[in-house]
């Protein structure tokens, strides 16, 4: 037999994280690589192309799996990549 309890039971409401847009800033990039090496699910890669300066910039090659952590954003030392947080979709409704 179930037990019935007078009042739902103290769980937390389940995490959620809202995506990130990557936005860079091509021609200041010089190629380090920081970004793409040490995001940890795998969002950034290095492009085909050069930027102004010869160097191959990073490219975002899969948007919807940023978790907006801005780990890129921390680590580039020349300040070519930041992030946005997406507005929640209860946001559109109000």
């Amino acid at each position: 037999m179930g037990r019935t309890y007078w009042r739902e039971p103290l769980q937390p409401a389940p995490e959620t994280t809202l995506p990130g847009v990557v936005h860079i800033i091509e021609d200041r990039c010089k190629g380090c690589g920081f970004c793409y090496e040490f995001c940890p699910r795998g969002v950034l890669s290095e492009s085909e192309g050069y930027n102004t300066r010869g160097y191959h910039p990073p490219t975002v090659s899969d948007d919807e799996r940023c978790v907006d952590c801005r780990l890129c954003e921390f680590i580039c030392p020349e300040f070519a990549i930041y992030v946005t947080t997406m507005p929640s979709p209860e946001a559109d409704d109000a």
